[in-house]
């Protein structure tokens, strides 16, 4: 008796549901819990609060008997170079372009608009906020040369922002939750090691950095989640190849 109601398709729809609006409701908090730290740590930027921690942070990849050199044999020098390139604008946006072309090809347009929405409107939210704050870079010899503000750090957001957005797509698609687990992981590594590549290189404050992780996280979960609400409402509906 138990087993038939539980397989009935009522219950299926409303347990559905249920599972679906919980998960709606713990992305609306994690996200404005997310907003809630970024405003926290510009807040305490601004006021100068931060200023020991970043310059205690930034220290730990210098070599004491020269400030102007950071820490390590020349290969890790370019092996972070490497890592950090993944979340420049010119590489993410060929990632994403291949990502979304494919896609258009599976013809999967609902999840071709998930990304580009989220990566476009990541990229215009962080260009605006560093114009906002204006933050200097911190003053020591970096790696390579930038031409930007300091705060919130680009490479974090963004590379936040698009890994985080993919991983997503790529669990929801995923037929294990062994996948599901590996494509969010991967996309959390990823982005962490983007953002500590920058303050290694010494061209962002870790408050920067911090808040670039923060807002780029809540920008692709905020994304993800009003994506996933669409289409269990039947606004998204997804393409198939015909057979």
């Amino acid at each position: 008796m138990f087993n038939r109601l539980v397989q009935s398709t009522p219950y299926r729809r409303l347990h559905g549901l249920i599972t679906g609006e919980a998960w709606l409701l713990a992305s609306i908090a994690l996200v404005s819990g997310l907003i809630l730290a970024f405003l926290q740590i510009a807040d305490e930027m601004i006021e100068g609060e931060m200023e020991a921690f970043d310059n205690a942070i930034l220290m730990l990849f210098r070599d004491p008997a020269n400030l102007d050199s950071t820490i390590g044999p020349p290969w890790v020098h370019e092996m972070v170079r490497d890592v950090t390139a993944l979340g420049s604008f010119a590489l993410l946006g060929l990632i994403v372009a291949a990502v979304c072309a494919y896609l258009l090809l599976a013809r999967m347009r609902a999840e071709a608009l998930l990304i580009i929405t989220s990566v476009l409107g990541g990229t215009i939210l962080s260009t605006v906020l560093k114009m906002g704050y204006d933050r200097p870079r911190p003053d020591l010899v970096a790696m390579s040369h930038q031409f930007t503000a300091s705060f919130p750090s680009g490479h974090a957001m963004l590379s936040a922002v698009t890994f985080l957005t993919l991983g997503a797509l790529l669990a929801r698609l995923a037929p294990t939750r062994s996948l599901r687990i590996f494509s969010i992981s991967m996309a959390l590594l990823l982005t962490l090691l983007i953002g500590l590549s920058r303050i290694y290189m010494g061209v962002h404050y870790p408050s920067d950095v911090l808040a670039g992780w923060c807002l780029g996280a809540a920008w692709a979960l905020f994304c993800s989640a009003v994506a996933a609400r669409l289409q269990r409402g039947g606004a998204i509906v997804h393409g198939t190849e015909p057979t």
